[in-house]
């Protein structure tokens, strides 16, 4: 146990191999549900979904980042750092969240934000603000690559700076994800649920999250389908995600001595449903949106679960999955960004 402020914290390690040896602390409130959507299930005629709720993972409203942090954090707290630095998009999920775990553990936080500061911050840039984060604005940058300069001055002050990747994504954040999979296999062991899930659909943007279900299912040895819905586009060229993905996937079993087929080809990662590009909504999403609010009571976010939903959506109707079979899909979080998207979200019917 560690004392910060007026806070406790314990450190604790998974009983499960291969994570006993990694420290993480509590950030999120877990085990999130899984609910059945039975209303969207039959409205699309297709199999039955379900819905792993990781935007009710209780860190500053929500979302899958939570899981990464609680490694990553734990990694820095080991490291006596002072300060936090992570970088994104204007309306980052995973910085809105950093920015309340370092809060939460009273170290200064730093957030790279990809754009320019607004005239009214709204969405998780009001909620980085509130919790005083210390906002760089990097224009066209949003994927951290000003974080050197900035680690470069914090260290000229003395400080002890901690770099928590892009979108949480390196190692130790995949052991996030590790763990959520040891958390759903638990999950599926109750009578209401099934055995095991046919598929298991998400939204795949910087990796971790991708990476630690794929080595999850590994470990746990089922045999459910990973599919992940590519978010953004390769901005170095054609599949440069997906041999990034794959390295981090090879590299973390290689760490954690988790079997794993090394074939890139094994990794599921559909590239339809990127639209016009990165945060851009278009019908796909708002109907995503719409329908799960309007069937189900549930919000996705405009930018991540919108898009990994559309892309569910239309596979079920492309005849993808059959009929009798069990689909998770699993919502990353990320609500507070629809008020950013108001003006365009109207436009749903």
């Amino acid at each position: 146990m560690f004392y910060l402020g007026n806070r406790h914290f314990t450190f604790f390690t998974e009983k499960a191999m291969p994570l006993s040896r990694f420290n993480k602390i509590q950030l999120g409130v877990f085990p999130t549900p899984i609910h059945k959507l039975p209303r969207l299930s039959a409205h699309l005629g297709g199999p039955q979904i379900y819905i792993k709720r990781d935007d009710l993972t209780g860190l500053a409203l929500g979302g899958n980042k939570t899981r990464k942090l609680e490694y990553l954090l734990a990694d820095a707290l080991a490291k006596d750092s002072d300060c936090i630095i992570t970088a994104g998009a204007a309306q980052s999920n995973h910085c809105r969240q950093t920015a309340a775990a370092a809060a939460m553990l009273g170290l200064e936080c730093h957030l790279v934000l990809g754009g320019q500061a607004p005239n009214v911050a709204n969405g998780n840039l009001l909620l980085d603000q509130l919790f005083a984060a210390h906002i760089h604005w990097s224009g066209d940058k949003r994927k951290g690559e000003d974080i050197p300069n900035i680690v470069a001055a914090l260290r000229e002050q003395g400080r002890n700076p901690y770099v928590v990747p892009y979108g949480g994504s390196n190692m130790i954040g995949s052991l996030g994800f590790i763990n959520a999979f040891y958390e759903l296999h638990a999950q599926c062991k109750d009578a209401a649920m099934p055995a095991e899930f046919s598929d298991i659909v998400f939204a795949s943007s910087s990796g971790a999250t991708h990476c630690g279900l794929v080595l999850g299912k590994e470990v746990c040895n089922v045999s459910s389908r990973i599919i992940g819905i590519n978010i953004d586009k390769d901005e170095q060229g054609k599949d440069s995600y997906k041999s990034q993905l794959h390295t981090l996937i090879k590299d973390t079993a290689n760490k954690l001595a988790v079997g794993y087929p090394a074939d890139i080809d094994e990794i599921q990662l559909k590239d339809d449903y990127i639209g016009a590009g990165y945060g851009v909504v278009g019908e796909l999403e708002r109907e995503a949106i719409a329908l799960c609010a309007q069937l189900e009571g549930i919000l996705l976010d405009p930018v991540y679960t919108g898009r990994a939903m559309g892309g569910l959506i239309d596979m079920i109707r492309k005849g993808s999955f059959s009929a009798d079979s069990n689909v998770l899909f699993w919502h990353t979080g990320g609500a507070p960004a629809l008020f950013s998207y108001a003006e365009v979200l109207q436009q749903v019917d």
